[in-house]
């Protein structure tokens, strides 16, 4: 038998926007004024639970006015909000289901990428980026892998309405916390194809889209249900793994947090038994492994409750840290500065630490700890050896890293720092460019080896460039700050101006600083040069720089027969540009004629 969302499925409706509204008289018209100018074929079904402070007066305004798109259902006593969802669901007749709180807005487009993204790859779910949240999606896929979205298990995305009905997913209306997480897992699970949306902001969420502060341990007996949810859907494997360590990295372990220290001592033993019941049956050898830092040594001692206090202790003081200088010493990078856990005011006796450095790749995410000369215990100073030969080409983070109670603090070193405290020079080691930087957002210290983002301070001076018969030969320099680099060239490469083809000639070392190359064959056109170096990474070009007029060599013309175009004249005329005398060729081809209007031309100037 029809239902009714499905006799009104044929009014041309792309998206049902779904808003359970209770008390959000202050915040419900900025949402609506939101979705109202979204340029897609849409309906708008919010559900008031019986509210007391004017949302049903607003919502009668905006029903009259727009009695095309929004649909109001008020139910006389406050529900819960899946309760409230599944209602306008059940009312829903669009092609796709956006669920929207009443206190959140959508940016203008929002709806039109996410149903352009679901039209385009045949998406059950279209996942968009929340403004200001920690986590979730950072990238836009067509088809995204179930990990890469199940950081964002809340429900404020497209879903297309024929999916949802036929698994007959719908919102647990006992819950009163956690059924968009039940939902949203539920979802994910049966999708056969997850887009996401993040080039920009979709949505917009009260609080960033972060969850308030909760009851621990009424969460934790929450998180239960999408954790089962989960596992009845994925099999035991490496990707169920992938998938529980998301829930107990942040939904469990967690509560052995700030919320453990807030907790009184009979209530902190519940807690700890709750988390260590989930644990028992979800904490497999594959979660165990992705867990570093506080969660690593929390699970080591749940039976503990006065190590886990201390372990949240950790966890909750300040990392202090300050970068007192970089330099140089011969190849190796010296890093000086001091860090420490910050007092806090929680009972107990202090913290002890111990500091160091780790450096990590960003691709990779490889550590290396480099050896300190000297450190400590608790608050401390630190110098820091860098064997930059040894390390791996890529972009090295630097990190302060303080352990404490066997767990691992890590913070990034730099933001803090003593007056010239500065990033040193770029140096090679060993033929490799490493060049210590400074993030401009945040001053981060960070080495990149082999020169893969941070401006590589080399210099290509042109000495001579003449001709030897009909081939160009180029005589320069090649200097990474002041240290000599003709041993890292490898091609002089020629661009052409109009068109971006290009012409590659080898170059040669001709000492520690001079390099040379020759060059024939340049189509007409008018040509650009460039110096191609290996420091370690992917090859850099430099563009080669004009010094001296004077040692650029005459122009070169001759004469050559051609099948098509008859006797020819070849010019080929190397210069310097006027605004940052980069080295330059014109190729230019003359007929017999071209040339004789040339010479007349000129005798009249005379």
């Amino acid at each position: 038998m029809d239902t009714e969302s499905d006799q009104r499925a044929d009014r041309g409706i792309d998206v049902s926007v779904v808003v359970p509204a209770y008390n959000r008289r202050a915040s419900l018209d900025r949402c609506l004024t939101s979705l109202l100018v979204q340029r897609v074929a849409k309906e708008i079904i919010v559900v008031d639970g019986g509210s007391r402070d004017g949302t049903r007066a607003l919502l009668g305004l905006y029903a009259a006015h727009h009695r095309r798109l929004i649909t109001v259902i008020q139910d006389a006593q406050p529900g819960t909000p899946g309760g409230a969802r599944n209602r306008g669901l059940e009312r829903a007749a669009g092609r796709y289901v956006f669920f929207c709180d009443a206190g959140d807005h959508l940016a203008p487009d929002a709806l039109a990428r996410l149903v352009a993204a679901a039209d385009r790859n045949g998406a059950d779910v279209v996942v968009g980026k929340i403004a200001g949240a920690r986590h979730g999606v950072r990238e836009s896929a067509d088809k995204a892998s179930l990990t890469a979205v199940y950081d964002d298990l809340s429900c404020f995305k497209l879903f297309r309405r024929d999916f949802l009905e036929r698994h007959a997913i719908r919102f647990d209306e006992t819950q009163r916390r956690g059924e968009d997480m039940t939902f949203t897992v539920h979802a994910y699970c049966h999708a056969r194809v997850i887009s996401v949306v993040a080039d920009r902001d979709c949505y917009h969420a009260e609080g960033g889209g972060e969850a308030p502060a909760r009851d621990p341990l009424g969460w934790l007996r929450v998180v239960r249900t999408p954790i089962e949810v989960m596992a009845r859907h994925v099999p035991p494997g490496v990707l169920r793994d992938r998938l529980l360590l998301r829930h107990l990295r942040r939904d469990v372990l967690a509560q052995l947090g700030v919320p453990f220290l807030a907790a009184c001592e009979a209530e902190r033993e519940k807690i700890a038994v709750e988390v260590a019941d989930i644990c028992g049956q979800w904490l497999t050898p594959g979660v165990r492994a992705g867990l570093d830092g506080v969660d690593a040594a929390r699970v080591a001692v749940l039976d503990d409750p006065d190590r886990l206090v201390r372990l949240a202790r950790v966890e909750a003081a300040p990392l202090r840290h300050r970068l007192t200088g970089v330099e140089w010493r011969g190849d190796r990078l010296v890093i000086e500065g001091w860090a420490a856990l910050a007092d806090t005011d929680m009972e107990g006796p202090a913290l002890d630490s111990t500091v160091g450095l780790v450096l990590r790749e960003r691709l990779s995410r490889e550590e290396r700890v480099p050896s300190l000369t000297r450190g400590g215990t608790g608050a401390g100073s630190f110098t820091a050896m860098l064997d930059v030969a040894a390390l791996p080409s890529g972009v090295w983070d630097v990190h302060v890293a303080v352990e404490c109670e066997g767990a691992r603090r890590l913070a990034r070193l730099g933001s803090r720092r003593e007056p010239g405290a500065g990033a040193p020079a770029a140096h090679l080691v060993g033929g490799v460019v490493a060049v210590p930087f400074l993030t401009r957002s945040h001053g981060h210290l960070g080495l990149d080896v082999g020169g893969r983002v941070a401006r590589v301070p080399a210099a290509v001076r042109l000495t001579r460039v003449w001709w030897r018969g009909r081939r160009l030969r180029v005589e320069g320099r090649a200097l990474v700050g002041e240290e000599a680099a003709a041993a890292a060239v490898r091609h002089l490469i020629w661009r052409e101006r109009a068109s971006g083809r290009e012409h590659r000639e080898r170059a040669v070392a001709a000492g520690p600083r001079e390099f040379a190359a020759e060059t024939a064959g340049l189509r007409p056109g008018t040509w650009d040069a460039y110096l191609e170096l290996d420091l370690g990474g992917p090859p850099i070009r430099f563009p080669v720089k004009v010094a001296d007029a004077d040692a650029l060599d005459r122009p070169l013309r001759w004469w050559r027969g051609a099948l098509r175009w008859g006797v020819v004249q070849w010019t080929v005329r190397p210069y310097a540009t006027a605004v940052n005398r980069r080295l330059s060729m014109s190729v230019r081809v003359s007929t017999p004629l071209t040339v004789v209007r040339r010479v007349l031309r000129a005798l009249r100037r005379h």
